[in-house]
């Protein structure tokens, strides 16, 4: 029993088992935020920006330091059009919870030196490839100083192959101060994302950028 409870804390982000880490908002307010993961990516962060554009949405972006080097004027373009970034690891290995914690803070020192490089800002913000917690990863947070963000709805878009399923899982039950985990990767994303902006806004839901819902600093 006590390994299940163990392996749930270190998968599911939400537990706050080994480090608390905000999963959603905590507002009386109509109001949402979405966040994408993985990029910049040639395939599919500027497509996912226009549309973002063409809706008046501010977003959350959560970059793999690696990928930062050959794309660093779409990291300077989700900047500009007043998007925030935060740091998702700098390979986003397989095998990033087992790392030592001193080597987990070396690829988020990675990253956070990639992100100033192109956009002159450190973030603040951290959210662990897969979502997975551990003691290590725990004290590479700390030492690092940043917070930790989850989320409250993941879309499984890594996964999930055909739009409408998509579309459904994410526009089911939402609330108040949820967070919406996506990939700007993903072409089932970008596809359904204008449907999904729609809906939010005739259900009622504002789309606030994350650390206006959250009432934090994205950058140091």
């Amino acid at each position: 029993m006590y390994s299940l409870i163990v392996f749930y804390g270190c998968y599911f982000i939400r537990a706050n088992f080994f480090i608390k880490a905000l999963c959603s908002g905590n507002t009386d307010k109509k109001e949402v935020a979405i966040s994408f993961d993985d990029g910049p990516a040639e395939n599919y962060t500027t497509e996912v920006l226009q549309v973002l554009k063409e809706h008046n949405i501010k977003a959350a972006f959560f970059c793999i330091g690696n990928r930062i080097s050959d794309n660093k004027d779409l990291l300077k373009q989700v900047q500009e059009e007043g998007h925030i970034i935060g740091n998702h690891s700098f390979t986003h290995g397989t095998w990033f919870d087992l790392f030592s914690h001193k080597r987990m803070s070396e690829e988020l020192a990675m990253t956070d030196e990639a992100i100033k490089s192109v956009t002159g800002c450190k973030p603040h913000l951290f959210r662990p490839p897969y979502g997975v917690t551990n003691p290590n990863l725990k004290k590479a947070i700390v030492n690092g100083n940043y917070i930790p963000v989850g989320w409250s709805v993941r879309s499984y878009d890594t996964i999930i192959k055909d739009e409408k399923k998509l579309l459904r899982r994410v526009t089911r039950n939402i609330k108040r101060g949820d967070i919406f985990l996506f990939h700007d990767t993903r072409k089932t994303t970008l596809n359904i994302l204008p449907t999904f902006i729609q809906h939010l806004q005739q259900k009622g839901y504002d789309i606030v950028r994350l650390d206006k819902l959250l009432h934090i600093n994205a950058y140091e």
